[in-house]
């Protein structure tokens, strides 16, 4: 708390202001969003189903617990919000559904390590998509981001046929995933004036209710239902923070925040279930999170100049 005075009069304290509490309202918030994803690839590992099982479970429990969460303290005045956004909002809804699918199914693929190192990428595909459908500039800083980051990928790809429990086909997907949620965070800044928060529940919901034509829901132990359950839970309580945290701070910022996700879920995996996630997954794996890492951190430099 800074203090301010006149000479030869105590100073006086002043209360931080409106933009330092919200601040870090959004640190801690964002914070929690990435804590609380961390374990999603170790749930995927402890629940004993089929992957896509495991995707109904966790879209439709974490959308319904959202659902809730809105209602409860919101009402409908963020859905109908949501209605300004159009079809941005709806790029968002599938893009959410569709990488929460595609997510455990990665995982089932190929290692922990792998998945979120790849995922780690998604700023590139952002950065892609920002240039090509909202005119944004490719700064020289994010090119030889991309370069670099595209080196690490390499790395990792090679090594997927070194590394026991690595495949390229898990590796896809995850560069699935990530290219499509950036398409989704693409879209909401397109319509940064509305919260994004509200589309989740459609869109987990939504593609619950589509896997339900091809998987069997109710395959799952019983004596899994509170790995299930606690698997969705996590997944909720992380996506409002993910969704609200980080409007209060600098996208530097967040991207830094984000990237604690991808070096400590391959720990959680390693040190819980003994997955070594090999030395080509951690060489790439170090290449990408360094890359993405430096950029935000000039960024962050630049912007307080």
């Amino acid at each position: 708390m800074a203090e301010q005075g006149v000479p030869g009069q105590p100073a006086q304290k002043v209360a931080p202001t409106y933009v330092e509490d919200r601040r870090l309202h959004g640190l801690i918030v964002t914070v929690l969003g990435v804590l609380f994803v961390v374990p999603d690839s170790l749930f995927v590992r402890l629940i004993d189903a089929d992957a896509l099982v495991i995707a109904f479970w966790r879209g439709l429990i974490s959308g319904l617990l959202i659902l809730a969460g809105l209602l409860l303290w919101q009402g409908l005045a963020p859905f109908r919000a949501l209605v300004g956004a159009g079809r941005y909002g709806v790029i968002y809804m599938i893009a959410a559904g569709a990488a929460g699918v595609m997510f455990p199914l990665a995982v089932s693929l190929t290692s922990v390590a792998n998945v979120v190192f790849i995922i780690a990428a998604l700023p590139v595909f952002a950065a892609i998509y920002s240039r090509i459908f909202l005119g944004e500039g490719i700064t020289r800083r994010m090119g030889l981001t991309m370069l670099a980051v595209g080196l690490g990928l390499a790395i990792l790809a090679y090594g997927s046929g070194e590394t026991e429990g690595a495949h390229w086909s898990g590796d896809l997907v995850a560069l699935g995933v990530a290219a499509v949620f950036a398409g989704g965070l693409t879209a909401a800044r397109k319509a940064r004036h509305v919260s994004m928060v509200a589309a989740l529940p459609a869109g987990f919901i939504g593609a619950s209710m589509i896997l339900w034509l091809f998987v069997d829901p109710f395959s799952v132990r019983v004596a899994q239902a509170p790995l299930v359950a606690a698997h969705g839970m996590f997944i909720a309580l992380s996506s409002i923070g993910l969704a609200l945290g980080p409007r209060d701070l600098p996208s530097a910022e967040v991207g830094l925040l984000i990237l604690l996700e991808s070096v400590l879920a391959p720990l959680l995996a390693w040190g819980v279930l003994g997955e070594n996630p090999g030395i080509y997954a951690l060489i790439g794996g170090a290449v990408v999170i360094v890359a993405l890492g430096v950029s935000n951190l000039v960024a962050l430099t630049r912007r307080s100049d």
